[in-house]
Order: structure tokens, then sequence, then C-alpha cells
């Protein structure tokens, strides 16, 4: 099965440090969630394919050349003279925590062509996205067709709701949408610090549980370095993490998704999916974000399958 992920590219302008002045130095990294997942999941061993669109600046061939690199499918990445490549302003505190900013007023990842996303969607095996493509108008409308689209086509639908407040009008909004889509979704993983705005509980138990009520047939909910929280029908765990000195999380949490959807592609689906095969693969994702989180850099820093084991 191939990976297709649709949604937004963009260039993360990442604090490295500072000068002899105390001004802060920034690194342009290739980023943005669904293309660092297809990324992930491509050095993991399976076929994947994005869909978005760049900006006809050096920041756009930089991000046209990053997923050639590679070798992910970018057949359906548009090039654009609407908008600029999308930045996300990156600092990074000592713990290796993230704040962002976005320049994007609009950002060509908003751009995505509305007749052409669905099509190229259409045949997927697998499709996944996340919520910061929902936050613009520009684009929400496109991203829902190209879901509904693979879907009907019998696409197993994947999603990660990545909250970031300044990219909304407010959390009201923000909430009312990222929910709304969670009845398309089959695979659905959110982050601790968003279950109670995806689900209302903070708990993982009930926030999982929550998401299985709405339609979703598999949650799962990650605990940074405690690992990872997981359901399925009635059955469920909770699998260790690794520990790791942390560099920078950035990425982590699309390295994990992007491990956890690379065995459910070579598993081909979720048909005969059991408890102990779900353990294995949550297992494996949480070595791979363990890898990622322990080096600098996203895509840079995610690991090949050669530096992993499914046990």
């Amino acid at each position: 099965m191939q990976i297709t992920t649709i949604g937004e590219i963009l260039i993360d302008m990442t604090q490295t440090g500072t000068d002899a002045n105390g001004n802060a130095v920034f690194a342009a990294i290739p980023g943005g969630a669904p293309a660092n997942l297809a990324v992930a999941a491509r050095k993991l061993g399976v076929r994947t394919a994005f869909i978005g669109c760049v900006g006809n600046d050096a920041f756009g061939a930089l991000l046209a050349e990053t997923l050639k690199r590679y070798d992910v499918d970018a057949s359906a990445l548009e090039v654009t003279d609407r908008a600029s490549t999308t930045l996300a302003v990156v600092t990074v505190d000592a713990s290796g925590e993230r704040s962002f900013s976005f320049c994007r007023k609009p950002g060509a990842d908003t751009q995505i062509d509305c007749e052409r996303a669905p099509e190229a969607a259409a045949g997927a095996d697998i499709l996944h996205f996340g919520s910061v493509s929902l936050s613009s108008p520009d684009c929400r409308g496109t991203i829902v067709a190209a879901v509904k689209r693979a879907k009907a086509n019998g696409a197993l639908i994947t999603y990660d709701p990545n909250y970031r407040a300044s990219l909304w009008n407010n959390e009201a909004e923000a909430v009312s949408i990222m929910r709304s889509v969670l009845p398309l979704c089959d695979i659905v993983k959110i982050s601790e610090e968003e279950t109670a705005l995806l689900t209302g509980h903070e708990e993982p138990e009930k926030a999982a549980e929550t998401l299985l009520r709405q339609g979703v047939r598999l949650a799962i909910v990650t605990l940074g370095a405690n690992g990872a929280y997981w359901r399925y029908g009635s059955d469920s765990g909770m699998v260790p993490g690794f520990k790791v000195k942390v560099a920078d999380t950035n990425g982590a949490g699309d390295t994990f998704f992007g491990a956890f959807l690379s065995r459910i592609a070579k598993h081909g689906g979720l048909t005969g999916l059991t408890p102990e095969t779900i353990e294995r693969f949550v297992r494996f994702a949480n070595h791979a974000a363990s890898i990622t989180a322990s080096r600098p850099g996203a895509i840079p820093a995610m690991p090949t399958e050669d530096e992993l084991t499914e046990e």
C-alpha cells in the first residue's frame, strides 16, 4: 500500500542558537507535518506521495528538491505565483520544546488546486492529512473534498490534528473545524496536549474512547517520552517510550505516525489487525520518534529502517 499525504509543505525557520551579539540564528529546514510524514514513511521502506503547493521561489525549489531527494512522489506538487512559500518560525527552548509563528498571509501551502487535489487523492491507498491546512478557508474545502473522494474510493483515512493557535481566529473555531472531520477518519493520532481540545477529556483512555464514538476505528494518544496509548474497538494498551537525550522535538510526532502508518501499509491496512500487532507497531513508532528527537532537525533526523527493529 502507498501512503499519500496532503496539506502543508513549508520552511521551518528554526532557531539554532545565537551569534556573538546575542541575535537569534535560524536555519531554513524543510517541513510541514504531512510532508514530514511522507518522508518518514518513505525512509522506512513504504512508497509515499505528497499533494500540496509551494511558491515559485527559492524556498519552493528547496522543498521540491527535498521530496525528490527522499524519493517521495511529488507529481502532484503544485508551484504557484499567487503566494510565496510558507514559513514557520520555530523557536526552541532549552528542553527542546518548540513554539511557532507563521508567515502565511496567504502562504503557498493554502493555494492547493480545488480540482487537481481531489483527483490526485482519488487513487490513494492511505490518505493522510492534518489540521493546519484546515485553518485556511482558501484550502479547507479542497482538503475535505480530497478526503471524501479518497474515502469513497476505499482509501484508509488518517488524521493528525496539530493545533497552532496563531493560525486560527479563535480556539472555538479551531475546535469546531478540527472535530468536524473526525467522522471521515479511520486512524487518528493526537498528542496529550490536544486531548482536551479534540475530545473534551484530558485522560488518554477517555480521549481515545471519545474518538471511537465519533467514528474513528483506531485512536492513538502520544505521551512524549512516556510512550503512547492506543484503542482499537474494545482492545487498548499502553506502550512505554524510549528514553533519550532530547536535541529537538521538531518532527518527532510526524516520525511516530509515519513509522506507525508504514507498518499499517506493509500489513495491508486494518484487516486482521490484532492487539499484539498494534503493540508491536506502536513500539516501532516510539523507537523511531525517539531517534528523531535525539537529533537536531526534522527530516534529516528521521531514522531509516536499518536503524530500527520490529519486535
